[in-house]
């Protein structure tokens, strides 16, 4: 229970990582604002978690600046300050880099790069005004180092997110506010249904460049936001941890085993 009493805001949390990361926070304690896009997800993972006494949900995108502010806006009404901020929103789309369009790229690099500088703004200015310093955590990707060409655009912004990470830790140092970053592998969720693992063939081939041998729990993500959130990691700053099963030191694949 180290987090308990902090207040949290989380955004993407309808599903996958972001709903992960909201249970893991009420389990130690935390209250906590969700947001996602998706309202009728959201409303049902509000309903799924319980907890009413701590935890409020906000409907946005985090593409658009106002939407964020309410969020951060939402915490401090209800439950009086932010300690820390997840800026989990996050898409993919499997395309090929030839056939990309204006309005693809747009899409992917607003939610998942301008939504998280959004996030880092808005709790930041909240932090700074309360007192107290905070811990801001983005979620990265392993996709931020390697380079998948279907995965383009996600992979662009992932390689941004691990820039933006680094640059306002040097600049909210001085505030107390530690910025860090979680940068997953492959963890089953849904959006790695429809973008990665789109086939038998597909899901093999993630498989034997992953020397763990499965496909991450989103709950083992939230374990690293947790510890990240926490006075345990008071002197980590700038930098990404990577959950990944080993893909970023594999340099080779390995064997599948078939079901």
């Amino acid at each position: 229970m180290k987090l308990f009493g902090k207040v949290a805001a989380i955004t993407g949390a309808a599903r996958g990582i972001g709903k992960a990361c909201a249970k893991r926070f009420l389990d130690d304690g935390v209250k906590i604002v969700i947001s996602d896009v998706d309202a009728d997800g959201l409303a049902a993972t509000a309903a799924e978690l319980g907890r009413p006494d701590a935890l409020r949900s906000v409907v946005g995108n985090v593409a658009r600046r106002a939407d964020v502010d309410q969020l951060v806006a939402t915490a401090v009404k209800e439950f009086g300050r932010l300690d820390i901020m997840v800026n989990n929103a996050g898409v993919a789309r499997n395309r090929d880099i030839l056939e990309i369009t204006e309005e693809e790229f747009d899409e992917i690099i607003g939610i998942n790069l301008k939504g998280a500088f959004f996030g880092v703004q808005a709790a930041a200015k909240q932090m700074i005004a309360q007192g107290g310093g905070g811990v801001i955590i983005n979620m990265s990707s392993v996709n931020a180092l390697l380079a998948i060409p279907a995965l383009a655009t996600y992979a662009m912004s992932k390689g941004g997110m691990k820039q933006l990470t680094s640059v306002a830790a040097v600049a909210l140092a001085p505030h107390n506010i530690r910025v860090v970053a979680v940068g997953p592998g492959t963890i089953l969720t849904d959006m790695v249904a429809s973008s990665i693992y789109t086939s038998e063939d597909a899901r093999k081939t993630v498989l034997s460049r992953t020397p763990a041998g499965r496909g991450g729990e989103p709950s083992e993500v939230a374990s690293v936001v947790a510890f990240l959130a926490s006075d345990d990691a008071s002197y980590i700053t700038g930098q990404t941890i990577y959950p990944d099963g080993g893909r970023l030191v594999l340099n080779y694949t390995v064997p599948v085993k078939d079901k």
